[in-house]
């Protein structure tokens, strides 16, 4: 009897193991055909480097194009979150890529106007928030850096310090110059006395002296100054003479990417004629001819008196 029994149960536990069996055999093929959705997305930006420029006139503002591709058979809503190390950037907060598809958008930067030559990091970070409407089972994002140049820009600016002087002939005179950098790098300055001006101020007599040709000079309010040391021809005759010194600076950077566009300062250089000691000249000549006539009719008055008094007096 009890054998009986505990044959029984070996043939309904063996039923059931067939049975449950067969329904695993039948639920992996619709398991197969209805797989749970995996979210995925890639991002990628053409250019990878970004290059602003900043100088005067200039727009502030650099762009790239970047696409979101969607590999997986749903469609994604995908959120962009885009840094930018400070600067201003312009992007589309969210989008939806079809299945298998990809979508454009562009990001721009802008920068804040006469800002410092720079580089810095842009960071543009794609994140699947729903699939199929639903949110996603697993995370998936992606991420891609690009460079942001701030180009550099050269601005030149020069004062005299004595923009008009007055001196004898030979005389030994340095003129200052003040040279600013307005742009916003470190720059060397090239400095000097246009051609013209050196060549008509030597053919007059004058000796130019100019200790350096180029300076360094660090972009911001403080001036670098330049020393041009002028002697005045050693005879100027006895008329005054007026004189230009024309002082230019010109940004090397911009020599070197551009057409080189200097700054230039003209001074007035007036040099007094040989006078006699404590006359000017025609005044003197003013004095000689008055103290000449009164001589003269001094004369003349001492003569007519004589004469009259001889005409009172005939026995004498």
């Amino acid at each position: 009897m009890i054998g009986e029994i505990v044959t029984n149960l070996k043939r309904a536990s063996f039923l059931v193991t067939l049975y449950l069996f067969s329904m695993l055999l039948v639920a992996a093929p619709a398991a197969a055909q209805n797989p749970t959705p995996t979210a995925a997305i890639s991002v990628t930006c053409t250019p990878a480097t970004i290059n602003v420029e900043v100088a005067p006139g200039s727009t502030y503002s650099g762009f790239t194009t970047c696409s979101a591709k969607n590999p997986t058979a749903y469609q994604e809503k995908v959120s962009l979150n885009v840094q930018a190390e400070g600067l201003a950037t312009a992007a589309p907060g969210d989008m939806y890529v079809g299945a298998g598809e990809a979508v454009d958008f562009q990001i721009s930067v802008r920068a804040t106007p006469y800002m410092m030559m720079d580089s810095r990091t842009l960071e543009v970070q794609a994140t699947v928030q729903e699939i199929n409407g639903v949110p996603p089972l697993n995370s998936a994002s992606s991420k891609t850096n690009m460079i942001i140049n701030i180009m550099q820009y050269s601005l030149v600016q020069v004062e005299a310090t004595e923009p008009f002087t007055q001196l004898m002939p030979k005389t030994d005179k340095i003129f200052e110059f003040k040279v600013y950098n307005l742009g916003n790098q470190f720059d060397f300055m090239k400095v000097g006395v246009t051609d013209d001006s050196r060549e008509t101020l030597e053919e007059a007599g004058f000796t130019i002296t100019l200790p350096a040709i180029k300076k360094g000079v660090i972009p911001g309010p403080t001036a670098e100054n330049i020393e041009v040391k002028v002697r005045t021809p050693k005879t100027q005759g006895w008329t005054d003479s007026y004189y230009v010194l024309n002082f230019y600076s010109a940004s090397e950077f911009q020599c070197l990417e551009d057409i080189c566009r200097p700054e230039s300062q003209m001074i007035t250089i007036y040099v007094r004629g040989v006078y006699l000691p404590g006359f000017e000249v025609i005044p003197a000549l003013s004095m000689i001819a008055l103290a000449a006539a009164v001589a003269g009719r001094r004369f003349i008055n001492i003569d007519d008196d004589e004469e009259e008094w001889r005409e009172s007096a005939p026995g004498l």
